[in-house]
């Protein structure tokens, strides 16, 4: 195996190599490219690069940004987790009255005057319908989770939305807040409501909105470019045009920014933090980073993934089709136990990263304290309690079996250096567990964006392996979060492997705890059901918590106005981004 420091001075010498100018030695900084025409243009680099600029068809961190270039919600949440208006007027609380008492109703009103990119009038007719087509089973809605619990939304007049929840709701704010649950046009999407919904390409891949651009092209997997919104609400933003470009990767992304200039944003730096330091130290640009609660995990497949299957590959199948081992627990726990997270962090990620044995990391009132022991490598133990439940090497070949099956499994992931470095470290624990380990990675785009049915082999949702690994957040309030792994959630054939459940796991423990989390209403109350479900879901070894990882970008000195947010979208504000 070639070990980290390795790995790191590989990549310290290319970068020195590229950064010193030809006979000098020293870093020659190239200033930026001026806009051709006199434009002021703003260039982000999204190396793993959109697919779909609809956040309701994609549930990858890309295509979101991509949309909320153009796309808004009533409301989004600033850097510090705070609610900020933004097609609404305000933010309805139990205080103001927006908030019914019995928790069962909330109340939003939008701001007067607000238009589409194309002039035509927003309504609370537009609200009403983004719910009827995210809470439609067919139209495969992957932000279906934030419209759940939702009995009826219905518009009062033009500019009041009423939303009212089949039980009381405590935290009232997930459908239609955030980046990730934008308003959109019902005149544009009408008819493509349900199975429709993948066969409007064109509407998909440039919705009306009604931020500070609008989408004039977009490229799936390659570019997308937008101009000023003429009909944005606020005043007019800095920049004439946006240009996000895809490809590349995150070393490449970081170059351009830090050391050439070549690019104004570097969105998803996962490069080791001295590779970073040393592009920094250049004098370009700035790495910046923000933590909330984004976990690096490995998923373990609880279905059989057996190409032979067919159709029913990595399908539930109403618990039809195990996995032939990793359904069964020890082996799940002797994984966890091998790794060390520790050193992954701190080797792998630096200050961008620190170890973790929740998926519930943030924030601080919702972190159990319970499963710290995972901060320990047990390597031995996990020898040991694979040897005491008869998971052993009977053929001395140096791999163990269960029920005769020898434990060898395919763990794929996203391409990006500290995944692959991840997956080379993981493969040499697991083998000294007697556990083979294959790894594959695929192109970000198709392994987080790419169509399930026509990308299945990359597509994670699909999840036609045995192990996965990428990183997703809980979310303030971590109830939606948690919802999506309820029994009910499994990701299958019939909600378009939409859905929040992707280990393919149920536990009706957890299920039951969760049904008392939905019904209470006292906060402190909440947060102890909240560490009870992530501790009945990490202890089931389902999903492998591994880095407690910060969003690290870079973007040039000259570039003002950012403020990078863990919590929404890093592009939440790009209205007020200039030079």
């Amino acid at each position: 195996m070639r070990s980290s420091a390795q790995f790191v001075s590989v990549l310290l010498f290319l970068v020195l190599l590229v950064a010193c100018g030809p006979g000098d030695g020293e870093p020659t900084p190239t200033a930026p490219l001026e806009p051709a025409g006199g434009e002021e243009v703003l260039t982000l680099l999204y190396w793993q690069a959109p697919s779909i600029p609809n956040p309701y068809l994609s549930s990858g961190y890309k295509d979101r940004d991509a949309g909320a270039v153009t796309l808004e919600p009533l409301a989004v949440y600033d850097p510090d987790g705070n609610l900020v208006p933004a097609l609404a007027t305000g933010i309805p609380t139990l205080e103001n009255g927006g908030v019914s008492d019995d928790l069962m109703s909330i109340e939003w009103t939008l701001k007067e005057g607000l238009q589409w990119s194309d002039g035509s009038p927003v309504t609370a007719d537009d609200v009403v319908f983004t719910w009827r087509y995210c809470a439609d089973h067919e139209t495969g809605c992957t932000g279906a989770d934030a419209f759940e619990g939702i009995a009826s939304v219905e518009a009062l007049d033009s500019l009041t939305v009423e939303i009212r929840f089949e039980t009381p709701t405590p935290y009232p704010y997930n459908a239609f807040v955030s980046t990730s649950a934008p308003i959109i046009s019902e005149a544009q999407f009408a008819d493509c409501v349900g199975a429709a919904a993948t066969t409007c390409d064109a509407r998909n891949n440039a919705p009306l909105g009604t931020g500070p651009f609008r989408i004039t092209a977009f490229e799936p997997n390659e570019q997308a470019e937008y101009e000023r919104n003429p009909f944005y609400r606020g005043p007019q933003p800095y920049f004439d045009r946006v240009v996000i470009e895809g490809g590349g990767g995150a070393l490449s992304a970081a170059r351009a920014v830090l050391e050439t200039g070549e690019a104004d944003y570097a969105w998803n730096l996962q490069i080791e933090p001295e590779v970073l330091a040393i592009m920094e130290a250049g004098g370009n640009g700035t790495v910046v980073s923000a933590f909330a609660s984004l976990v690096e995990r490995i998923v373990l497949n609880q279905t059989d993934p057996d190409p032979a299957l067919g159709d029913d590959r990595s399908e539930y199948l109403d618990g039809r089709n195990p996995h032939p081992f990793l359904t069964f627990t020890p082996i799940r726990q002797a994984m966890s136990m091998a790794i060390d997270r520790t050193l992954i962090s701190e080797q792998l990620y630096g200050f961008a990263g620190q170890p973790a044995c929740n998926i519930i990391t943030g924030p601080a009132a919702y972190a159990s304290t319970a499963d710290e022991g995972c901060l320990v490598q047990d390597i031995e133990g996990a020898n040991r309690l694979l040897d005491e439940n008869g998971v052993l090497d009977t053929d001395g070949d140096g791999i163990r079996e269960h029920e005769g099956v020898p434990l060898r499994i395919v763990y794929q992931t996203s391409t990006n250096a500290i995944r692959q470095e991840t997956q080379s470290l993981i493969r040499d624990w697991w083998s000294r567990i007697g556990i083979e380990t294959g790894i594959v990675h695929h192109d970000a785009a198709l392994f987080f964006g790419g169509d399930p049915v026509e990308n299945a082999d990359e597509s994670y949702r699909r999840f036609f392996t045995d192990a996965q690994m990428y990183a997703t957040d809980s979310g303030i309030d971590p109830q939606q979060h948690l919802f999506g792994l309820l029994c009910d959630h499994i990701q299958t054939r019939e909600n378009n492997w939409a859905d929040g459940n992707n280990a393919r796991s149920c536990n009706p423990g957890y299920d039951e705890v969760y049904a008392e989390l939905a019904e209470t209403r006292e906060k402190s109350e909440r947060a102890e059901l909240i560490k009870r479900l992530n501790d009945l879901h990490v202890q089931s070894y389902f999903e492998i918590p591994l880095v407690n990882r910060g969003l690290v970008s870079a973007h040039l000195d000259t570039l003002k106005g950012v403020r990078i947010n863990g919590w929404d979208s890093e592009l939440w504000n790009i209205a007020e981004w200039h030079r």
